[in-house]
């Protein structure tokens, strides 16, 4: 059985993590969870939740950086999951992670590379590498200081704390707070709602999001201009402009096309 597994629910892929209870990030992981994302780039899939319990993710198997260490040489893992988090993150389709438990470290940095991050009110989250000696090794550098702020973001992984529900909430980390016994059911709901709508704008705004953060504000507005121009002549973007003259906002049926 794989140790992450991708699952079919309509047009939603469910991610789940499958090596309980920590689901701690192995090189097998890695390779597992590069597959799933793989398969969730199908076009039949039109939104994504990435979930595990009892804890999403508690970050890395702390043996393998042992071993490393052991070895004189540097661990690939961070390398080889920063590379498919980016892979993650580049999917033309919205990417929930649905939240339990823990998401610690390489836990933290996969929900990150999620658009949006449903947890449970019994969630812990953070970037506890400093406590190790080392420093979020994935993209958390990066993603943490875009979503919550430079001030906010070095304090967490200055200090290595796990941030609890409420917090995360109040500072952009989640975006939904749930009793636990919701948390999946939630998110996919979200995600089914997004996948009901017009998939290549949905894809095309990500793109254009995330690909603003490594332009200058020029070539932003650039990159924004080209997605625009692409998902304009679409039978979407032609459904809904129908739609809004003959029945206002919110009524159009997409296609993905």
């Amino acid at each position: 059985m794989p140790l992450v597994e991708l699952e079919p629910r309509g047009a939603v892929a469910l991610i789940r993590m499958n090596r309980p209870p920590m689901n701690a990030i192995n090189a097998e992981v890695t390779a597992d969870l590069d597959a799933a994302v793989l398969g969730a780039a199908d076009p039949a899939y039109r939104a994504v939740v990435v979930h595990g319990t009892p804890n999403f993710c508690a970050g890395a198997d702390i043996e393998d950086f042992i071993t490393a260490h052991g070895a004189g040489a540097t661990s690939g893992i961070a390398r080889d999951l920063q590379r498919v988090l980016r892979r993650l993150e580049q999917l033309a389709k919205p990417v929930l992670a649905a939240v339990h438990g823990y998401a610690l470290g390489g836990g933290c940095e996969l929900a990150l590379a999620c658009d949006f991050r449903v947890l449970a009110d019994t969630a812990r989250i953070g970037q506890p590498e400093i406590l190790l000696g080392l420093i979020p090794g994935a993209g958390g550098t990066q993603r943490l200081a875009q979503l919550i702020g430079i001030a906010r973001a070095k304090e967490l992984i200055y200090t290595g704390r796990f941030a609890k529900a409420d917090e995360a909430l109040r500072v952009g980390l989640a975006d939904q707070v749930v009793p636990e016994a919701d948390v999946l059911d939630t998110a996919l709901a979200t995600a089914a709602r997004y996948a009901a709508g017009p998939t290549v704008a949905l894809g095309a705004a990500r793109r254009a999001i995330h690909g603003s953060f490594e332009l200058d504000r020029d070539a932003g507005l650039d990159l924004e201009w080209d997605e625009f121009q692409r998902v304009f002549d679409t039978e979407d973007a032609r459904a809904g402009c129908a739609s809004f003259k003959e029945n206002g906002p919110g009524k159009a049926t997409f296609t993905g096309r």
